[in-house]
Parts: structure tokens; C-alpha cells; sequence
């Protein structure tokens, strides 16, 4: 069965009698991956990413990051019988805003931090691999198993290792599969189509009918989240609020193409059909300040509110305020987690037709854009504004939508994978095998 994010089908053959790995799988929201798997401890895992983190005294492993990274790394841990994070670190107090990097016997290797961004980082990025290779390729060595999410350079150095010491890995692409706009894109693709297959697991992050490679099938689908069960079970469909206007949010990294300049545009137009729209900014980006100024000169300043970075603990707060979450994104997008978060709160979703979105839009949640334009954008929503009973609709489906992403479930699914490719190897360290689970 080919595997599709919305129907959590497995990918192993159904011939498979294993309960463990059957299709119909379900979680239960009281329990961690772990025990819904009922599974052993596998083997020791080196993770190995670009991702920043910063000291926290107080979390399990001493250090706390930000976005779905710590929920998605205590996840993927509970698969394995321990951890090691291999990321930079940063050594100034944490900023607001972090989640405690936690998992199963999880521990952090903290790398230097490389200096730059763009052109400068990699030009500089010799000299700090001369400085930190080694850490890595020991934490490699150490392992039973590596897992490397990508795009970024510390987690290509760390797949190019595995393959030159022949370790089992497997990578998790979280861009735009069918976007790769960079020379890096270009051969991170090239490199999941040339290896991947036998002990080397190769997951896109998007999502489709079809795999994501024709020159190599034993790439995968992945779906991307940050939200368990029991997070999405909280969800009830929403009604359209009779007495306002609509109250419009976007939350992502304020950056070129993500959108919020084409929903601060709409404002005006908007307005004529609902004079008291708002509109809230989530998210900080080096595009923060001009879209602020963009409000201004627009006149639509007082009806805008730039909440900046928020602590992830916020967002759903911030979501169930609003009533429609607006995404015109041109950006090369893999599978944004935070259109999960507005439809596990009962939003209807407008965004464009990038990447996975029009199949994760598909089941009658939202509206795809058939042009990014402050037009298409402010007519989409006096659609939605004005029809109570299509809201209502969109925001059951929007619910029901979400319960497929859960984090259990993308869990589980990797397990699947791991072990129909690993499920036979034994470890030079007389480690536990995922054999015997």
C-alpha cells in the first residue's frame, strides 16, 4: 500500500499480520508513542541537526529551543532506547519563547554555533566544520542509528558521515520536494533519490497521491506536526459571530513571499465589506519592520496587531480568538505545522496552491487561491464572512481534518518505516534490535 498522510495507510506490504503495523492503527491520547506501540527500546540514535538551542537549567536535558522541534525530537526518541542531540548552542541566557528539549534518555552535544548568515556562513563554514567534524563524526561513530532532518548544513555533514560509516540512518526533508530553488536543494534531493533504500530511510516532508519520486520509490511521504491527540481532540467546530466582522490571522516567520504583505494589502478592500475587520501578525522575521511600516502607509495601522514572537504555548490561544486564518504564502513550503494548528482550532484556512496545502484543503476546510493577490485574497473572505452556513461547514471539516496529524500518528509511522528497513540488523555493540520488537 503506498502510504498517504490522510488516510495513515502503512506502507508495509498487507500481507503484514502484525497488529503493530496494521492501517487501522488509532491512538490513544492518554498514552506516549511508546506504549501505544508497546514497543522495547530499539537502539541509540544520534540526532544531528542545524537547529539552535540554548542553556535551560531546568529542562530534562539542560537545554530548551523554539518551533516543533522539541516536540518532534521527544517523539522521534521515544523510538530508541536513548538520544544524543548533536546541535549548536548557544551560550547566552535562553530568550522567551523556548520549549524544553525533553525525550527518553536524552541527552544534548553542543556544537559551536556557525558564524553568518547566507554568503558569510558558508563561507565561514569550513573552518567551523574543522573545529566541530569531529564531535560529530564520534557521536556517529557512538551510534547505532542517525537521524538527520534537512535542509541544513550540520545535518548534511551529519548524513554524509553515516554514509561514509555505513550506519543506518534515515533523513526527513522539510522543504518544497518539488521546489529545489538553491544548489543545496538541489543535491539534498539528488542525494534522497540516490540512497535511498535498503537500511537508508528517506522521508519528504508534503504529502499526495502519488510517491514523491519517480526515480526512486522507496521515498516517502511524511506529514509534519507538533500537536498529540489529546491537543487535537480539543477542537469544536466554530460559528461565524454575528455581531463583527471577521478577525483574520497569519502566523509564520515574517519573511519575502510568506504572504502577510498580501493580507495587509486586502485590508482595504476588506473593509468595504466589513468595516471592523483586524487582522493579527504572529511571528518575528527580518520582515517584521517593513510590513509594519507597509500598515501605516496603507492607513490600516490601528487595525493590525504585530504580536512579534510568541511562546508556542500562545499560538493556540491567539487561533481560537480569530475566526479565519489567512496563508497566501509563495514561499517553498514543505508541510507548515501551523495550518494544523488553525484547523485543529475550527479556522477555515485560506492559502495557495504550494506544495501539499491544496491536498491538506482539499476535504472542504478552506479555500485555495487561484491567484496570490490582495484581490483573490479579500474576495475568498467576504465568501467565507458572509455565508454562516459554509462557515460552519469549513470549520467542521477543519476539525475533523486535523485529527489525522497527530503526533502519535507521525510517530508511528516512522517506526513503520524503521523497521520494515532496519528490522533485520544487529548491532556490532550487541545493542537491542528492532528485530525482536
Amino acid at each position: 500500500m503506498q502510504f498517504s498522510p490522510y488516510s495513515l495507510e502503512s506502507s508495509v506490504s498487507e500481507t503484514d499480520n502484525d497488529e503493530l503495523l496494521s492501517s487501522d492503527w488509532h491512538c490513544d491520547p492518554e498514552r506516549s508513542i511508546g506504549q501505544e506501540l508497546d514497543l522495547d527500546p530499539l537502539m541509540r540514535l544520534a540526532l544531528i541537526s542545524h537547529k539552535i538551542v540554548w542553556r535551560l537549567e531546568n529542562s530534562g536535558s539542560g537545554y530548551a529551543t523554539d518551533g516543533g522541534f522539541p516536540f518532534q525530537v521527544e517523539a522521534i526518541s521515544e523510538l530508541f532506547d536513548s538520544t544524543r542531540v548533536v546541535v549548536p548552542c548557544k551560550t547566552q541566557p535562553a530568550q522567551e519563547g523556548l520549549s524544553p528539549l525533553t525525550g527518553r534518555d536524552l541527552s544534548v552535544v553542543p556544537l559551536a554555533v556557525p558564524a553568518g548568515q547566507g554568503f558569510k556562513r558558508k563561507l565561514g563554514f569550513t573552518a567551523w566544520l574543522i573545529r566541530n567534524g569531529r564531535v560529530i563524526w564520534r557521536e556517529v561513530r557512538k551510534a547505532d542509528a542517525v537521524h538527520t532532518p534537512i535542509p541544513g548544513d550540520v545535518g548534511t555533514i551529519g548524513m554524509l558521515f553515516a554514509l561514509l560509516q555505513r550506519k543506518p540512518f534515515f533523513v526527513r526533508l522539510c522543504g518544497n520536494w518539488f521546489v529545489p530553488r538553491t544548489l543545496a536543494e538541489r543535491f539534498w534531493k539528488w542525494a534522497m533519490e540516490r540512497f535511498a533504500g535498503g537500511r537508508n530511510v528517506m522521508l519528504a516532508t508534503g504529502g499526495g497521491a502519488v510517491s514523491p519520486s519517480e526515480k526512486n520509490p522507496n521515498i516517502k511521504w511524511i506529514f509534519s506536526t507538533s500537536l498529540t491527540a489529546k491537543q487535537l481532540s480539543v477542537g469544536r467546530p466554530r460559528q461565524l459571530p454575528s455581531n463583527r466582522g471577521p478577525r483574520l490571522i497569519i502566523a509564520c516567520r515574517q519573511e519575502e513571499g510568506k504572504g502577510t504583505d498580501v493580507v495587509i494589502d486586502s485590508l482595504p478592500l476588506i473593509a468595504e465589506a466589513f468595516p471592523d475587520v483586524t487582522l493579527e501578525v504572529v511571528g518575528d522575521g527580518s520582515k517584521l519592520v517593513a510590513l509594519k511600516r507597509r500598515a501605516e502607509s496603507l492607513g490600516v495601522s490601528e487595525r493590525v496587531i504585530f504580536h512579534g514572537k510568541v511562546e508556542q504555548s500562545r499560538v493556540p490561544e491567539l487561533l481560537k480568538s480569530a475566526d479565519i486564518f489567512c496563508y497566501p504564502t509563495a514561499a517553498s513550503e514543505g508541510f507548515p505545522k501551523v495550518v494544523i494548528e488553525a484547523l485543529v482550532s475550527g479556522l477555515p484556512v485560506i492559502t495557495t496552491k504550494v506544495s501539499v496545502l491544496p491536498h491538506l484543503i482539499s476535504s472542504g476546510c478552506g479555500l485555495i487561491l487561484d491567484s496570490t493577490t490582495p484581490v483573490a485574497l479579500a474576495e475568498a473572505i467576504r465568501r467565507i464572512g458572509s455565508d454562516r452556513e459554509l462557515y460552519s461547514e469549513m470549520s467542521a471539516r477543519a476539525i475533523e481534518t486535523a485529527a489525522n496529524y497527530s503526533l502519535e500518528n507521525w510517530g508511528h509511522f516512522i517506526f513503520r518505516e524503521l523497521r520494515q528497513s532496519w528490522g533485520n540488523i544487529s548491532t556490532d555493540l550487541n545493542c537491542p534490535t528492532i528485530e525482536r520488537i
